[in-house]
């Protein structure tokens, strides 16, 4: 007895079947980023996409445009009515970059003071976060499991709560100590930093710890487990093993971490004392507007320029973006 054989496809889709009879013969393999990409892309996807962008856009748009116009035309007109209301000026920018009044200081000491806090806020959290993570994903000691859910837990308290005993902390403990500091550590500088640097680890090592892990237990268990082998420590598969293979996830956590940190004024406000010499930049555009907001040209202008250095350094690091979101999101 005959059996009819199966309907084999025709067309387009008989193509497709041939480069996947081909591939396989050939033993490729399709690299699991293409696989996650060709699942999330479609035509209805990339329409909401540039949909999206061009709302998120909008705003920014029209900070651009009202940045350049007059005190007075801002007042009593929109920024969309710029081809029926025209005029540009450069008086915005030379005011809060050049301007030599003690009233109204130049914005360059605060952009020096927000990347000094960023800087460092973003790297200690990434030091500390990615060895928490290896010791999580890949050594073995008890408790491990209930100490990891303890650090997941920490990203629901919100950090309104720690704020009020830090600073007593901080008050009573760290500021007596500052100059002994600076003497014995002199890369440590005299001004309220530290409490600063202190108060964003603490704040970002949770969800740092939780992204890592998620990314570094991903690695493929025979490259460990043949570094140890070989007569490997801990501390050289850290250093010449996972490290290397975990830049797309530490990449991106750096970019939410510095870009929270010099977006933030909360913490800098509570924590720095308020002084102008450790100041961000965050608390000099809140004080821009004046006692009645009759400033606003001067805030569009500042707060134009202080998106300038989160822009560089988010296209600097962009190839490693999407790559260390999708980290443990798919398996296989």
């Amino acid at each position: 007895m005959s059996v009819a054989p199966p309907d084999l496809p025709v067309g387009k889709n008989r193509g497709s079947l041939d480069a996947t009879v081909d591939a396989q013969a050939s033993g490729y393999v399709e690299p699991k980023t293409m696989r996650v990409k060709k699942r999330l892309t479609s035509r209805t996807a990339t329409i909401a996409s540039l949909i999206i962008a061009v709302l998120w856009t909008i705003p920014t748009f029209g900070l651009f445009i009202s940045s350049f116009r007059p005190a007075e035309l801002i007042r009593t007109t929109g920024w969309w009515t710029i081809f029926s209301n025209p005029g540009l000026t450069l008086e915005n920018y030379q005011d809060v970059l050049l301007s030599t009044s003690s009233s109204s200081p130049q914005l360059g000491s605060y952009i020096v003071n927000s990347i000094a806090i960023a800087l460092v806020a973003t790297i200690i959290p990434l030091v500390f976060a990615s060895m928490a993570a290896y010791a999580f994903a890949w050594m073995r000691f008890r408790g491990v499991g209930v100490l990891f859910v303890i650090v997941f837990a920490l990203q629901i308290l919100p950090l309104q709560m720690a704020l009020v005993p830090l600073l007593q902390i901080f008050s009573t403990v760290l500021r007596p100590m500052q100059a002994w500091l600076h003497d014995v550590v002199p890369i440590i500088p005299e001004q309220n930093y530290l409490p600063l640097w202190i108060a964003h680890t603490i704040f970002g090592l949770p969800l740092a710890i939780f992204l890592l892990h998620n990314f570094i237990s991903e690695i493929p268990a025979d490259v460990i487990e043949a570094a140890r082998v070989d007569g490997a420590t801990h501390g050289q598969i850290f250093l010449r093993i996972v490290l290397p293979l975990s830049v797309p996830a530490i990449a991106s956590f750096a970019i939410f971490q510095f870009i929270w940190v010099w977006n933030d004024l909360l913490v800098a406000l509570i924590f720095s004392g308020g002084t102008q010499d450790v100041a961000p930049l965050t608390q000099r555009l809140a004080e821009l507007t004046g006692t009645r907001g009759q400033d606003w040209q001067l805030l569009t202008a500042a707060a134009f320029i202080s998106i300038i250095i989160p822009l560089i350094v988010f296209f600097s690091l962009q190839r490693y973006f999407v790559r260390g979101l999708l980290a443990g999101s798919t398996k296989g």
